[in-house]
C-alpha cells in the first residue's frame, strides 16, 4: 500500500516532469526595441499613432507594420490588439469583406475616424502576409483564413492587366489610372519575398502571374540604379518619370534596398536586384551615409539621409558585401540611436526591420515564410 509520504514525493515528481520546459530550463527574453516601439508609439486599443503629425494619425502602413513585428517578436496578445482595432476602425468591423482605409484620425469637424477611405495595397499586403505567417507559425486557422479572403480581394480590387506589363499591383484601388493606359506605380509596394509567398500560397489564384511584373517594375524603373518614389507606366511606351514626383526617389524609395537586402540568400532574383541596386550600395559606402533623394533618371544623388535611412540600408549592404559601408551605418544608427526619440515614427520603423533583421531576429526563406529566432534561450 502506497504511503502517505511516498504519495507527496510521487506528487512532486509528477508536477516537475509535467512543467513547461521553458520554465523549467530556458529564459525567455524579449525584443526590446519591439517594446520601446509599443509603449511609445502603440496605444493599448492597438492603434499605431504617427505623433509627428499634428492630428496623431494613424495608418493602414502602421498598423500592418506593428502586426509583422507583434508576429516576429511572438507577441500575441499584441498582435490580436492591433488587429482588431485595424479591423473595427479602419474595415468597419470586417476585414473579410473589405480592405482596411489607410488613414484614420481627426476629422474637418474636430470628429475622430477614417479620413481618405482609400486602401493602401502595400498595408494590405504586409498584413495578409502577416496574418498567414501568424495562422501558420501559432497553428491558428482564423488567421490563415482571413489571410486568404483579404489576398483575394488585393487581386480583385487593387490589380490591374497592364498591357506590356501582366498583372500588376497597383497603390490602391482608386486614382492611380490618370488616364486610360496610364498607370502610376510605386515600386517600395512590393517586397518580392511576401509576392512570393502568396504566390505559393494561393498557387490557383492571380499571386503566381504577379511575381514577373513585380521584378520588372523593381529593374526597369531604377535605369541608374537608383529606385523612385513612384514611376509611371504608359502602354505602348513603357517607363516614365511620375508627374508630381519627377522620378526622385527618397523617403518611399528607401524600402526597396530594405526589402531586396533581406531577401534570402538563394532567392534566385536577389543577384539581380543587387546588381541594378549596386550604385546605392557604392555610394552610401563611399559617403558614409544614405542619400536624402537620388535622382533616379540622372543617377545622382544628393543630401543626409536621416538615421532611419541607415537601419534601412544594413541588409542591403550586408547582402552587397560592402563591409566597411556596412560598419559605417551601424555606427551612425548607434550614435544618432533614432529609438531615443519618440516623433520619429518612420525612423523607428526602418529600424525595426533593419536593424532586427541584421541582429538575425527574423528572417526570410527562399519561400517567403518568416523565420523567427527563439524569445527563449536555454539557462
Amino acid at each position: 500500500m502506497m504511503t502517505r509520504r511516498f504519495a507527496s514525493w510521487l506528487v512532486a515528481v509528477l508536477m516537475v516532469l509535467a512543467a513547461p520546459l521553458d520554465a523549467a530550463a530556458a529564459t525567455c527574453v524579449s525584443w526590446s526595441a519591439w517594446d520601446d516601439f509599443r509603449s511609445h508609439f502603440v496605444s493599448a486599443e492597438g492603434r499605431v499613432i504617427d505623433p509627428a503629425e499634428d492630428a496623431r494619425y494613424t495608418t493602414s502602413e502602421g498598423q500592418s507594420y506593428a502586426l509583422f513585428f507583434a508576429l516576429a517578436a511572438n507577441d500575441r496578445d499584441s498582435f490580436a490588439r492591433i488587429l482588431r482595432w485595424t479591423e473595427d476602425n479602419l474595415a468597419q468591423g470586417d476585414l473579410s469583406a473589405r480592405l482596411p482605409a489607410w488613414q484614420w484620425g481627426r476629422r474637418a469637424d474636430n470628429t475622430w475616424g477614417i479620413v481618405d477611405q482609400n486602401a493602401a495595397s502595400d498595408a494590405d499586403l504586409w498584413i495578409a502576409y502577416a496574418l498567414a505567417e501568424a495562422g501558420r507559425l501559432w497553428q491558428m486557422p482564423q488567421y490563415s483564413a482571413l489571410a486568404q479572403l483579404l489576398a483575394e480581394r488585393i487581386v480583385r480590387e487593387e490589380t490591374a492587366v497592364i498591357a506590356g506589363l501582366g498583372r500588376a499591383l497597383l497603390p490602391g484601388p482608386n486614382g492611380f489610372q490618370p488616364k486610360p493606359g496610364l498607370y502610376r506605380l510605386n515600386p517600395s509596394y512590393l517586397p518580392l519575398q511576401l509576392v512570393r509567398r502568396m504566390a505559393i500560397l494561393y498557387p490557383q489564384s492571380e499571386w503566381p502571374r504577379m511575381l514577373s511584373p513585380a521584378v520588372e517594375i523593381l529593374l526597369r524603373s531604377a535605369p541608374q540604379g537608383y529606385a523612385p518614389d513612384w514611376i509611371q507606366y504608359q502602354q505602348g511606351s513603357g517607363f516614365q518619370a511620375d508627374a508630381a514626383t519627377q522620378a526622385i526617389g527618397s523617403y518611399n524609395a528607401i524600402r526597396v534596398y530594405l526589402w531586396a537586402g533581406m531577401l534570402a540568400d538563394d532567392e534566385p532574383l536577389r543577384a539581380v536586384l543587387l546588381k541594378t541596386f549596386a550604385p546605392m550600395a557604392r555610394y552610401t559606402a563611399s559617403q558614409g551615409t544614405p542619400p536624402l533623394e537620388s535622382a533616379t533618371r540622372e543617377g545622382n544623388a544628393s543630401g543626409v539621409g536621416p538615421a532611419g535611412f541607415s537601419a534601412a540600408m544594413l541588409p542591403f549592404l550586408a547582402a552587397s558585401k560592402q563591409g566597411a559601408g556596412l560598419q559605417q551605418q551601424r555606427l551612425r544608427l548607434t550614435a544618432r540611436a533614432p529609438q531615443s526619440r519618440t516623433d520619429n515614427y518612420y525612423d523607428q520603423v526602418l529600424t525595426l526591420f533593419g536593424a532586427g533583421w541584421s541582429e538575425g531576429r527574423f528572417r526570410f526563406a527562399r519561400d517567403g515564410r518568416l523565420l523567427v529566432q527563439s524569445t527563449c534561450v536555454k539557462n
